[in-house]
């Protein structure tokens, strides 16, 4: 059985080449006011400032793209929900005002590729065969973009405009990217629940303060996630995906058991938390623009740097409830 043969960074640009690129000043983004609009083809400054200041607050908008869509709509809603701002999708002056980004400035940063990063490898692509998957080494990123996108909680197309000419080769090579830069919760997690009805994870602390909601693929018709209230059992980070077409789902034409190596292009990303339910779970994702828009075979799809955060927010025991 043949592998897809690893490359370094080096020959992995090309994705950065196709598709046009509406160039994004990093002050377009900084100095973004609420009034502000771009056509809906090309990311929105002041949307990617709201993201950015959504994300800090563990509100999470799932991928920063700068795109006024769903997820970005429901971190918005409850954003005002818990500043008591009334109901609602959109961002108003008062709603602005209370992220703090009339006077936010520091939205993006420049970061600069050191010697470990240009000499990251790749896999050329992720075939969709989980067998062909389970003959590779690692699920890897297939390339640069993928990778600094993923790290910095952006779409790709957001980091292209933002770095029209990189070309991610280099080491000192200075690149523009958003600045989430969450803070570690004080607070201890009490319990969480995935809501079906919103799409939404939510976390919470003391007093039923909420700590952190996360936009979430819950379930399917087909395949539905649980209902009740379940415990964590254990935590692995950078998991290997053990697909078994008797417990879990019919992948193609796979008739027999696989083990599918670790990666951030994993099925389930690079986090798998286990509930006391066999076989479900909250995970991360190798398509994160996908999360809450598509389906899952019944477990809680994050992006991975949400699971990530997640992770480290909770213990073995912690109670997960499944509400309508």
């Amino acid at each position: 059985m043949q592998t897809t043969p690893t490359v370094p960074l080096i020959a992995c640009l090309f994705a950065l080449c196709s598709g046009p690129v509406h160039a994004l000043t990093a002050d377009e983004v900084n100095q973004a006011s609420v009034t502000e609009r771009r056509p809906t083809s090309q990311p929105d400054p002041a949307v990617v400032k709201a993201q950015v200041l959504l994300s800090r607050r563990s509100i999470s908008p799932g991928e920063i793209d700068g795109v006024d869509g769903e997820n970005y709509r429901k971190a918005i809603a409850q954003f005002r929900r818990q500043e008591n701002l009334g109901e609602g999708e959109k961002v108003d002056e008062r709603t602005w005002r209370a992220l703090g980004a009339d006077t936010a400035s520091n939205i993006t940063t420049e970061y600069i590729l050191s010697e470990r990063d240009v000499s990251s490898r790749f896999v050329r692509r992720i075939p969709r065969d989980y067998a062909k998957q389970a003959a590779l080494k690692r699920l890897s990123y297939t390339g640069a973009p993928e990778m600094f996108a993923e790290r910095f909680h952006m779409s790709e197309a957001l980091l292209r405009a933002l770095n029209p000419h990189a070309d991610f080769r280099t080491a000192g090579e200075r690149i523009s990217v958003v600045s989430v830069n969450r803070q570690p919760f004080e607070a201890p997690v009490e319990r969480i629940e995935a809501v079906k009805k919103t799409g939404m994870l939510v976390v919470f602390g003391p007093g039923d303060a909420i700590l952190a909601s996360y936009p979430a693929t819950i379930g399917s018709g087909d395949t539905p996630s649980p209902e009740g209230e379940y415990r964590i059992e254990r935590i692995v980070r950078n998991p290997t995906y053990h697909y078994d077409p008797e417990k879990n789902f019919q992948q193609g034409s796979n008739k027999r058991k696989l083990t599918l190596p670790p990666g951030p292009n994993n099925p389930v990303g690079t986090v798998w938390i286990a509930l006391s339910k066999p076989t479900f779970g909250i995970h991360g994702t190798p398509e994160p623009s996908q999360v809450s828009k598509t389906t899952s075979h019944g477990c809680v799809r994050l992006t991975n740097w949400d699971a990530q955060e997640l992770a480290g927010m909770v213990k073995p025991g912690l109670a997960v409830r499944f509400v309508d």
